[in-house]
């Protein structure tokens, strides 16, 4: 065959490739490779990086354009098909999710394996729905809806006993041995939780193999009464256990206090501990409206007002707190925005940007599957309704960084931004799950999940008013070699994801 290596996956010679991209400038972090090369796709997996042309029965022109690992997130909360079309649309060709988990991941899995996703899948094991179950009898579905709910329930957010805590960390372990990817614990929405439960449920990572994903506490800034430092648990558990702790979406959990959380884990890890973080390029959050952070008595530790406060569904933000605490009673598990920092301000950008330029920080993007507002609900409808709404995040993270932080401040280089949004959540993830190693990368043999983009037009377009507006510059995003986006345009038609699984 002409030119290159042909050297598939199994290590047989093909001479023609199920798919070829043609021309591109391969950018591959894991392996230093940055130059033009054609890649050959047989049977999901990368068999080929070629300076030659090679033969494929499909041939993606990519000439122009950057070819890349298909981006990683870590922390995606999209439950169905639409949410993860918006997030392909974007790079995304894995998204897991990590954070809050699902339990058991065993319906997890089986729901997504039988509706078929557009990217490729995974689920930690969720300690908030695991809790719900022991504390207040409510069975696990597999389903994000579980741990809203029990945001709501004064029992779930508060101490138990030492035999309560055992049930609580034995159903942890079941599902870590159904393959859970990790152990999703987010204790900043149940902060009188005792410390010693925190501590439980690390060292149930730890016999596992796999990291611990945290939604820290407060910090003490914040909260001068918490029962520990958020950023300091995470250190200190990390350092008594062993325990890979991940320290989610630090910048919207740390604010204005971000330099000191920086601070305090760069401390852990110049000790040896295993502390890895993640942020999103974004000025406001979005969660339960019934979060318990979410007081009206409560919004000044975080500088915010009920104002601050936006009721997805509607699209109308809290006038004062009579009527924040009124939605939190009859809408408790309705999603809101928090806005905690004005994207509009120099210096809330330059704090955003700090949180993602920290050490080898991944970009994550929290995103959140759409609400329907009025149209009936159907999962397989493309393009989305005009009503349909979420956070831009879903659609926009990583256009968003790759316009912001690499083509218009230059604050990172392309390879850079490419390497935390693709290897880095790759390897944060692949403590204890092998099949991970398989992706953030376009090495022969890797699976084949690939994203062309162009550098100079990507870009995210979602906006806090069009909020499912998908990203564009992105030409061909490939998972399991399948082009699932091809020219631009989305093929509703195709579900490529296969699940990911320890």
């Amino acid at each position: 065959m002409p030119g290159g290596e042909s050297v598939a996956g199994e290590g047989s010679l093909v001479s023609v490739y199920d798919v070829v991209i043609r021309g591109g400038r391969v950018v591959d972090p894991a392996t230093g490779v940055d130059e033009v090369r054609e890649v050959g796709i047989t049977g999901g997996t990368i068999g080929a990086l070629s300076p030659g042309e090679l033969e494929g029965r499909t041939v993606l022109d990519a000439r122009g354009h950057v070819v890349a690992p298909g981006f990683v997130d870590l922390h995606s909360h999209c439950d169905d098909i639409p949410g993860m079309r918006l997030q392909v649309l974007d790079g995304v060709t894995t998204a897991l999710e990590l954070e809050i988990g699902r339990y058991p991941v065993a319906a997890a899995y089986a729901r997504a394996a039988i509706d078929g996703r557009p990217v490729n899948y995974g689920f930690a094991t969720s300690w908030g729905a695991a809790r719900f179950e022991v504390l207040a009898g409510v069975r696990g579905t597999g389903r994000l809806q579980d741990v809203f709910a029990a945001m709501n329930v004064e029992v779930w957010q508060q101490e138990t006993t030492p035999a309560r805590v055992e049930r609580i960390v034995a159903r942890v372990e079941g599902d870590l041995a159904a393959g859970a990817l990790g152990v999703g614990i987010p204790i900043g929405y149940a902060p009188a939780v005792a410390p010693a439960e925190y501590v439980a449920l690390a060292a149930a990572a730890v016999r596992a193999g796999r990291p611990a994903y945290t939604h820290a506490r407060d910090l003490v800034e914040q909260d001068p009464g918490v029962l520990i430092d958020g950023a300091e648990e995470i250190v200190r558990t990390a350092g008594e256990t062993g325990a890979h702790m991940h320290y989610c979406h630090v910048n919207s959990t740390s604010g204005r206090h971000l330099d000191r959380v920086h601070a305090t884990i760069t401390r852990a890890q110049a000790a040896g501990s295993r502390v890895t973080t993640e942020a999103y390029p974004y000025g406001s959050g979005m969660t339960g409206i019934g979060a318990s952070f979410l007081a009206p008595e409560l919004l000044h530790r975080r500088g915010l007002t009920p104002s601050s406060i936006q009721h997805v569904a509607s699209g109308r933000r809290m006038a004062d707190a009579a009527e924040l605490r009124r939605m939190r009673g009859e809408h408790g598990s309705d999603l809101a925005f928090v806005h905690f920092l004005d994207e509009s301000e120099a210096t809330a950008r330059e704090l955003l940007d700090r949180a993602i330029l920290f050490g080898d920080t991944a970009v994550a993007s929290d995103a959140m599957e759409p609400v329907w507002r009025t149209t009936s609900r159907n999962s397989l409808a493309w393009p989305l309704p005009g009503d349909v709404s979420g956070h831009p995040r879903t659609a926009g993270t990583y256009g968003r960084t790759l316009r912001t932080l690499v083509r218009e401040t230059g604050a990172m280089s392309l390879p850079e931004a490419i390497r935390r949004c693709s290897t880095v959540p790759a390897r944060i993830a692949a403590t204890g799950v092998p099949a991970l190693a398989r992706k953030g990368s376009l090495r022969p043999g890797a699976d084949a999940d690939v994203v062309v983009f162009d550098p100079e037009t990507v870009t995210d377009n979602a906006t806090y008013r069009e909020t499912t507006r998908p990203s564009t510059g992105f030409v061909h995003v490939l998972v399991n070699g399948i082009p699932v986006v091809r020219d631009g345009v989305l093929d509703p038609t195709v579900l490529p994801g296969r699940p990911v699984r320890a």
